[in-house]
């Protein structure tokens, strides 16, 4: 199976950019067995696209599923590792759908960024506590957005850490000083973007 994959906004991202660009998923908010994927989501939950449209089809939620599993085992780095010399992506962002569901999760991430250091690694979270408590072990080639609508939001420093905010218009998110992301991804992240507030319009 594919662990990295493509959606539509990174194909964008990619050819705009001139960049490979994939990304990893497991299934958003929780398991079909229940077991929790997003363990600081909040707000968010009632307009997650990944709850929604191509992420809930038949043909397709089954690998989000099956890519939970792998995250599980304690081959995962290896798994990943063999998947990226294959498909030779220059960024992954890591949870287009789901988030770091434990601190020993966030470090298997770690290591697979480790291992391909010609690799920039990159995602969007609410797991803030997880992801602080460990940032002292991120390599290099990681990079964080905290998401605003999490349980921990009030973790967030917004004058120090990248974050997100989600704005109803392009004109609202130039007025507080944010950088539009909403079309390419890649902006939000360090190396494109010096600025650490992103702005995304609500979809």
């Amino acid at each position: 199976m594919n662990l990295i994959t493509q959606n539509s906004k990174l194909k964008r991202t990619s050819k705009e950019l001139n960049v490979r660009v994939f990304n990893f998923g497991i299934p958003a908010y929780k398991t079909k067995s229940g077991k929790i994927t997003c363990p600081f989501a909040d707000k968010c939950i009632k307009f997650c696209y990944a709850q929604k449209g191509a992420y809930i089809w038949s043909n397709v939620s089954p690998a989000f599923e099956k890519r939970y599993e792998l995250t599980k085992q304690d081959n995962f780095v290896k798994l990943m590792t063999e998947e990226i010399n294959k498909k030779k992506p220059d960024y992954i962002r890591v949870h287009d759908s789901g988030d770091y569901y434990s601190p020993k999760y966030l470090l298997k991430w770690f290591e697979i960024a480790k291992e391909n250091p010609h690799v920039r690694f990159y995602s969007y979270t609410n797991s803030v506590k997880i992801v602080k408590d460990a940032i002292h072990m991120a390599p290099d080639n990681y990079d964080f957005i905290f998401s605003d609508s999490g349980k921990q939001v009030r973790m967030i420093n917004i004058l120090r850490d990248r974050h997100t905010k989600i704005f109803k218009t392009h004109e609202e998110l130039k007025q507080n000083n944010y950088i539009d992301c909403s079309k390419i991804d890649l902006y939000a992240t360090k190396w494109f973007n010096k600025n650490h507030r992103v702005g995304l319009i609500f979809h």
